[in-house]
């Protein structure tokens, strides 16, 4: 079974039907027994960094979410959910995330927009094409410049470019996608994303 952490900041059900669609038994919770009876984790997320993390606190799921990432099985993280596992985000000041990886999230174009970039519009909203690592197992069949669907203002920006598993560009490269052992997340949303995110979520059903 699938968990789907509910924390109240998500799009529970397009993720949990995604999910279904390419053949998984996924469950929304909040139970964290459940979450720690799953095989595989998912964290959504959708809005503010720190109203996540507040609501994820609020909920008594922060340590249900770290023994997930911390045992072994897979995780995935999606929008606000791949954000908050890192140090701290500078949303609305500095709210510290679950610190999994090391990095802030930061927001596009703090120290202005590049030159010939002027037409580009905060938040990132639409489809935009990646470039993923080579060696990404959940981004495994996906050529570069396949388009996926994002919708933010912020973007991690991790201190081990060797956990960034795609890229994107919208005024500059940005980091869309990290992966490290059986953890791994992505900015953009792959169950709103067509047929090129039903194969990043079959690629995750299919994680051993």
């Amino acid at each position: 079974m699938i968990a789907i952490v509910d924390y109240g900041m998500a799009n529970l059900r397009s993720v949990e039907k995604a999910l279904q669609f390419v053949g998984a038994n996924a469950r929304i919770t909040s139970d964290p027994a459940e979450i720690a009876a799953a095989d595989k984790v998912v964290l959504p997320g959708v809005g503010a960094f720190c109203a996540s993390m507040t609501n994820l606190h609020g909920r008594g799921l922060t340590d249900s979410v770290i023994q997930a990432i911390h045992s072994g099985r897979p995780f995935l993280g999606i929008c606000v959910g791949l954000q908050m596992l890192f140090a701290e985000g500078t949303e609305m000041g500095i709210t510290p995330g679950l610190g999994i990886f090391g990095g802030q999230v930061v927001r596009f174009f703090e120290k202005g927009v590049p030159a010939g970039c002027e037409d580009l519009k905060v938040p990132h909203i639409g489809w935009n094409s990646i470039t993923p690592a080579p060696s990404s197992r959940l981004l495994a069949g996906i050529e570069p410049g396949e388009r996926v669907y994002f919708v933010h203002s912020f973007y991690p920006a991790p201190e081990d470019p060797g956990i960034i598993a795609a890229t994107c560009d919208y005024g500059g490269e940005f980091c869309c996608a990290v992966e490290q052992g059986t953890v791994a997340a992505v900015q953009f949303h792959p169950e709103k994303s067509g047929a090129v995110g039903m194969r990043i979520l079959r690629n995750f059903v299919n994680w051993e």
